[in-house]
């Protein structure tokens, strides 16, 4: 905890995030030696380790991608005269990420199809229903747990949008600063053409999210792995959001450093020094 508040104090990110993407990122190489080499040296698969490589490194360039990919909706705002000023008059735009719900929706997923693989630990092995959660729920490969997995991650992608993102207050706020999307009246109009925006990006990342959270599962399928790789749809996720989040505030802190000295290079030339 010490160590995580002293980086944020120092504004190279969020602490606790990075010292986690580093704790993640430092049990890649033996597991990926571990592909290629082998547990005993001898019985590794050198394919198999280009294999997974080539699959990480092509999903990080997806992620990334769609991480930074937004859906700018143009707002434009009318001149308003107030007192003897005139304000307004500017055009901005609505940024909406593809993927809003982050690592939720697989996080929350994962967690609750791992509570039945708890309580059956507290049951008879001999039982039915205690043999069945083992063979179908606490077996990541099994249909029922993909297909559960998968359902799971679509309905957390819309409701976890649905709770922190509402078009109708969006529209509100819009109206009341004088506001509009050009062609869409301000109101229940912005309001319904938000939601039917958000309903079809929900759509785009609900179906990469499940791609990125699945990708492992089908790789250990197809290759015959006998070792758990290293990554993990939520792992990657994880890697690429924080590292992204640090570059951002890296170049926060140099633009910033870079517009004081400017200003203070300008005041020093005014005082004549």
């Amino acid at each position: 905890m010490w160590m995580a508040e002293l980086i944020t104090d120092k504004g190279l990110g969020q602490g606790m995030s990075i010292l986690i993407f580093m704790s993640i990122c430092s049990g890649f190489l033996p597991q990926l030696w571990e592909i290629g080499w082998g547990t005993k040296g001898t019985d590794g698969d050198w394919a198999k380790f280009a294999a997974v490589v080539g699959v990480l490194l092509v999903i990080m360039i997806l992620v990334i991608y769609v991480e930074l990919s937004q859906r700018r909706i143009p707002v434009q705002y009318t001149r308003r005269m107030i007192g003897r000023k005139m304000y307004g008059g500017s055009s901005t735009y609505l940024p909406l990420k593809i993927n809003m719900s982050g690592v939720i929706p697989p996080i929350f997923a994962s967690s609750i199809l791992a509570v039945p693989t708890l309580i059956a630990q507290f049951g008879n092995s001999d039982q039915s229903w205690v043999k069945w959660i083992n063979s179908n729920l606490a077996n990541t490969t099994s249909v029922w747990y993909i297909a559960l997995y998968a359902l799971m991650i679509v309905f957390f992608c819309f409701f976890y949008t649905e709770i922190t993102f509402n078009p109708d207050e969006t529209a509100d706020n819009m109206k009341q600063y004088g506001g509009f999307i050009p062609g869409i009246r301000a109101g229940n109009a912005t309001s319904r053409y938000l939601s039917y925006v958000m309903n079809r990006l929900n759509t785009v990342g609900a179906v990469y999210l499940l791609f990125v959270a699945l990708i492992p599962t089908v790789l250990i399928m197809a290759l015959n792995l006998n070792t758990k790789l290293p990554f993990g749809g939520t792992t990657i996720l994880i890697i690429a959001g924080v590292g992204l989040d640090t570059l951002r505030q890296a170049k926060a802190q140099t633009e910033q450093f870079q517009y004081a000295g400017f200003l203070f290079e300008g005041t020093d030339h005014k005082e004549g020094k």
